[in-house]
């Protein structure tokens, strides 16, 4: 079955949204559609898997503990080491940000 990732978006994006592809012992994949959605103020994700994401319309700027911020924008991926803490810190609001996320051992 073919699937495009640009398509079927939903039209309410009050909440992000997460739509799990594939899940295995080793790997999972999501695509995630943020429209001007940001992690909580307090608190990091600190995920025991690595994720490897990309943006594929829109644009996200990820935070790091550290104070680093990488703004990715369609087309740019990162890879973020497993115990790396992050959040999103902005996505745009003028158009859906849809994000592939590769969660992987």
């Amino acid at each position: 079955m073919t699937v495009n990732l640009l398509n079927n978006i939903p039209t309410d994006l009050s909440n992000e949204v997460f739509e799990e592809l594939i899940n295995t012992d080793s790997v999972r994949v999501e695509r995630i559609i943020s429209k001007g959605h940001s992690s909580p103020a307090t608190g990091w994700y600190d995920q025991d898997e690595h994720e490897w994401v990309m943006v594929l319309e829109g644009f996200g700027v990820l935070e790091f503990e550290n104070g680093k911020c990488v703004r990715l924008e369609k087309g740019d991926s990162f890879n973020i080491p497993a115990h790396t803490k992050h959040k999103v810190k902005q996505t745009s609001e003028q158009q859906p940000t849809i994000w592939l996320a590769v969660f992987y051992k």
